[in-house]
């Protein structure tokens, strides 16, 4: 009878045990990976999709969830597709509801503009319902990145690398003052002998005109373009390789240069891929 009473109370401590542990919720860290999205799924599935893959394949220890910052994105993709993606404020709720106290938040912006001051107002808000919040640097922040993305960038495009060949990189570009960001990447560029290599953006410095004064100035016959931007979205397809008559495709054709549209976002390049990985590793 004594020892049916002793296991009796052990298995009532192992229930209260499981029981408190269900309503901690989770401890396994979360890795949210944040971006601003794109409508386009084949883009979303080899960009964005293939970031997060690596990162998780790196993190085993670790669950990888995602969040994008565009409510527009959001609500398109829903209506559309019933796919339903949290917003950066959605993706904290359920963070705290699940109980998670450990998190990396990665965001896979290029740089640090607006998206990522906003989502740093988001997570300072929060960092008190965790234990831990580190997180992990946008793409192009040190040097080292600088000479990882010119490095993966030009690898991907070698087989243009003729000599008569200029090869663009189109970017968004942004009123922020990290527009600065284009120039910097310009100039290491050029510092790295990569001189048939030109950045420019749809909104901001460098321009499409200055992507026209460039190919004239260096004598080049042909253009490749290709999005400075993760993913191969509105921009990309529109802006960049559109046939309208105010995309930079059909401005180079009318200046005479043969162009070359390549709709491949950066994060479909492996070596672009790893730079994120390293950088979930050194959050902050």
């Amino acid at each position: 009878m004594k020892l049916m009473k002793i296991g009796a109370l052990a298995l009532c401590a192992v229930i209260c045990a499981l029981a408190l542990a269900g309503c901690s919720g989770s401890k396994k860290p979360v890795i949210l990976v944040v971006s601003f999205g794109t409508s386009y799924n084949d883009s979303r599935d080899a960009t964005i999709g293939a970031i997060e893959k690596a990162i998780q394949a790196a993190n085993p220890d670790k669950e990888v969830r995602r969040a994008f910052t565009s409510q527009i994105i959001i609500d398109k993709l829903k209506s559309r597709d019933g796919l339903e993606i949290d917003n950066v404020e959605e993706a904290f709720a359920r963070l705290i509801k699940d109980g998670v106290k450990e998190l990396i938040v990665q965001p896979t912006h290029v740089m640090s503009g607006f998206e990522y001051d906003d989502l740093m107002k988001i997570v300072d808000s929060n960092r008190s319902k965790f234990s831990s919040v580190k997180v992990g640097a946008p793409l192009l922040t040190s040097d080292a990145d600088y000479n990882a993305v010119i490095e993966a960038i030009t690898a991907a495009t070698a087989e243009y690398d003729d000599g008569k060949t200029l090869i663009t990189f189109m970017g968004h570009g942004t009123e922020h003052e990290s527009n600065a960001t284009y120039a910097k990447l310009q100039s290491m560029l050029t510092a790295a002998g990569k001189t048939n290599y030109c950045i420019g953006t749809v909104e901001a410095e460098p321009s499409i005109e200055d992507v026209v004064a460039a190919a004239k100035a260096g004598g080049y016959t042909r253009v490749v373009l290709e999005p400075l931007m993760v993913v191969a979205g509105d921009h990309a397809n529109n802006d960049m390789a559109g046939d309208e008559e105010d995309s930079w495709k059909t401005i180079l054709q009318n200046e005479g240069f043969e162009v070359v549209p390549v709709l491949r976002g950066l994060g479909q390049i492996e070596a672009v891929q790893a730079v994120y990985v390293d950088h979930v590793k050194n959050a902050k």
